[in-house]
């Protein structure tokens, strides 16, 4: 495939990822529709999961789509929904040139039906552009299939020896503007935020979104363990129970320190976001609690880091489960 190819493939992925966070259980694909080195069409999964990216995209391109190329990040969707046409089918009756898919659908409804179709119509399929991207950006959905869950990322702001708080539990605040800021981005790109119940005793957090613009995003508020909690909260006995929160395939776990124990010990976190600061506490909060490693050889080997960057003064550092 030409250079060009993986550029509009990426471009795709990057569409994919406004919208996160906003798509229930649905996955949040992102397509581009090019002809003549031109951008013709563009869309993303909208709010709620309809329409579609390719939709979207096709609906931009008009006309122009037959005889074009759609970079997509997932296979066009092929099964039959009351909510509206297969993706599928849209893209056959547009006639491109080419569709160049990144990720195969893991919904067996759709798995492999999707790019046959197209097939079918003659129109020229590749698949597994850029795949582990688009399917890192698509990582919710994926997990919702495969593990009947949300994919979990744990975000800890901590000191450089690893606390949280002073010993007296002040923690306000432990990490810098800038840093703050980056969180609530990450809260803006969830369907749910969870804290453990002593986080709410102690701090009566509202953990939504205080970003210019963005007020309208504010993650879905979940409490482990009993609380006080408003009426739009919802409870959970166990991390086990994330399993069961409706439309949300992005959950994002703040803490504290029992609570984020408690999902690593259950082995339910694939991301982990780390601002540090460079201040050193002494005797404080530790970040995490007991996980119940007994040995280092099993703390070893599980974690890749993804990225580093610097916030200000503090750095951020992002982990995903390894392979």
């Amino acid at each position: 495939m030409a250079q060009s190819d993986a550029r509009y493939m990426a471009a795709a992925i990057a569409l994919s990822e406004r919208g996160r966070g906003r798509t229930g259980d649905n996955p949040n694909v992102g397509c581009i529709i090019v002809k003549n080195n031109i951008i013709v069409g563009r869309g993303w999964t909208q709010p709620g999961g309809r329409p579609h990216a390719e939709a979207m995209a096709l609906a931009q391109a008009g006309k122009a789509a037959k005889g074009a190329d759609i970079y997509v990040t997932m296979e066009p969707c092929a099964h039959e929904s009351k909510r509206g046409p297969t993706c599928a089918n849209l893209v056959k009756e547009a006639a491109p040139a080419r569709v160049i898919v990144a990720t195969l659908d893991i919904d067996e409804r759709t798995r492999r039906q999707g790019i046959d179709r197209l097939g079918d119509a003659g129109i020229s399929v590749s698949v597994g552009l850029l795949e582990q991207q688009a399917h890192r950006a698509m990582a919710g959905f994926f997990a919702r299939m495969e593990k009947g869950r949300p994919h979990v990322t744990l975000k800890l702001a901590l000191s450089l020896d690893g606390c949280i708080a002073m010993a007296d539990g002040t923690s306000k605040w432990i990490t810098s503007d800038r840093a703050r800021a980056h969180a609530h981005l990450e809260r803006a790109r969830c369907d749910a935020i969870l804290v453990g119940a002593g986080t709410v005793a102690a701090d009566n957090p509202g953990l939504d979104v205080r970003l210019a613009g963005l007020e309208g995003r504010s993650p879905q508020p979940v409490v482990l363990g009993k609380a006080e909690v408003g009426d739009h909260w919802t409870e959970i006995s166990e991390p086990q129970a994330i399993a069961e929160l409706d439309q949300a395939n992005w959950l994002l776990v703040e803490g504290g320190a029992t609570t984020a124990a408690s999902f690593l010990q259950a082995d339910l976190v694939d991301r982990l976001l780390l601002y540090r600061a460079p201040i050193i506490i002494g005797g404080g909060l530790q970040g995490i609690g007991d996980i119940g490693i007994g040995s280092l050889d099993v703390a070893h080997g599980q974690w890749t880091r993804l990225d580093r960057r610097d916030l200000g003064n503090d750095v951020l550092e992002i982990y995903e489960r390894a392979a």
